[in-house]
């Protein structure tokens, strides 16, 4: 039995009489770039979000980018974040001529620590990121304190954490400004690429209307050079369908990760940690563990498909050697790079798909401790032979 590490075509099936129509709608309509699909779609996105504004944009990169502008940051400023995220969240920045300065993440949440956040400030420093990583919110009650006290901006990267909750708030209202992906495997996801930004300022999101939108303030008349990135009319139907369902999938989601934590319990393996006040959306269900390449090995041996994020933290990455960082500098990256294994989450997982799953992996972590025991014996009886 093939277990996917996300399931698409089970979701699709679920909703495809009422994704055909609403896309048979957009086509009667001829509204192919904005319109009604795409205004309705960001007035219930602002709502479910707990914001005033939404603006759909081309895609999750170009949110960060676009908010990172309307914010003002560009050369010379310095915005701090964590190097445990996708690549896009320091693209973004470098995007704007501004430099990104990494800091490590809370070795139990794996979120950006707001104690090394302290020790990152600058003169330059006008932002922090905060990723809510994995589906769980960032620490976002110190981080707005840091940003009160020091006159910086908030931004939420978003992306794997549609519907999450931090102290009863949802993601997209937590920071000065969020930014979300809807690329196809994400908990709100498209049929393509998409993305938003969301805000409770309406200066911001006229801002984000202007450049998302080659800068344009009408036809031909452009107050500032923008770039073309608006989320298409056919996108916005699939995502207001879509988002009528976030709630359900979200819990379902939380149903599989409580089944995989009871399956792998006092197996060794360190399963998510949940924050207190907070709502996980297990966008991704990511262990640790000694036996993580063994592990996965065995697990596509049997035909479970998983995946590691991230395998090279972004300060170690070729693209971006010039800021200068180094092996060593951010520990806790690092160890969750050779240790974290993701494994299949999708709001239709079965209680047998996971039984399977974590039978596999528990086997495959008392094969790995047995093994370094056995290795233990013999470098003892080594040491007394001599």
């Amino acid at each position: 039995m093939h277990i996917p590490f996300v399931d698409l075509k089970a979701q699709y099936e679920t909703l495809k009489d009422e994704v055909a129509e609403a896309i048979r709608g957009v086509l009667d309509s001829a509204q192919f770039i904005g319109g009604e699909a795409v205004t309705s779609f960001e007035r219930d996105f602002a709502a479910y979000c707990q914001v005033r504004h939404a603006r759909g944009v081309a895609n999750g990169t170009d949110a960060l980018h676009l908010a990172l502008r309307a914010l003002g940051i560009g050369h010379g400023d310095e915005v701090i974040t964590t190097a445990h995220t996708f690549i896009a969240t320091a693209a973004a920045i470098v995007a704007t001529s501004a430099r990104p300065v990494f800091v490590d993440i809370d070795p139990d949440t794996y979120t950006i620590d707001p104690k090394m956040i302290e020790r990152a400030l600058t003169d330059r420093t006008r932002a922090i990121i905060a990723v809510h990583l994995f589906g769980q919110p960032a620490d976002m009650g110190p981080i707005k304190d840091i940003a009160r006290r020091r006159g910086l901006y908030v931004l939420e990267d978003a992306a794997q954490a549609h519907g999450a909750e931090y102290q009863g708030v949802r993601t997209g209202a937590l920071g000065d400004v969020a930014c979300f992906s809807f690329y196809p495997a994400k908990n709100l996801g498209a049929y393509g690429d998409g993305g938003a930004v969301t805000t409770n300022s309406a200066a911001i999101a006229e801002r984000i209307e202007r450049l998302r939108d080659h800068g344009r303030t009408t036809h031909y008349n452009h107050a500032e050079i923008g770039f073309n990135s608006r989320l298409d009319a056919l996108q916005a139907a699939v995502l207001q369908i879509k988002l009528r369902r976030l709630d359900e999938w979200n819990t379902n989601r939380r149903r599989a990760a409580e089944w995989y934590a009871a399956e792998l319990a006092q197996s060794g393996i360190k399963t998510p940690f949940v924050r207190k006040g907070s709502t996980h959306v297990y966008h991704l269900y990511v262990i640790d563990t000694n036996e993580r390449d063994a592990m996965r090995k065995k697990l596509e041996e049997a035909g479970v498909a998983t995946g590691i994020h991230y395998p090279l933290p972004l300060h170690l990455q070729p693209a971006l050697a010039h800021l200068g960082y180094r092996h060593g500098d951010l520990p806790y990256c690092e160890a969750m790079a050779a240790r974290s294994l993701s494994l299949p989450m999708f709001p239709e997982l079965a209680r047998d798909q996971v039984r399977r799953i974590a039978a596999i992996a528990r086997a495959a972590a008392e094969r790995g401790r047995s093994e370094e025991i056995a290795a233990e014996v013999n470098v003892f009886a080594h040491r007394a032979a001599r």
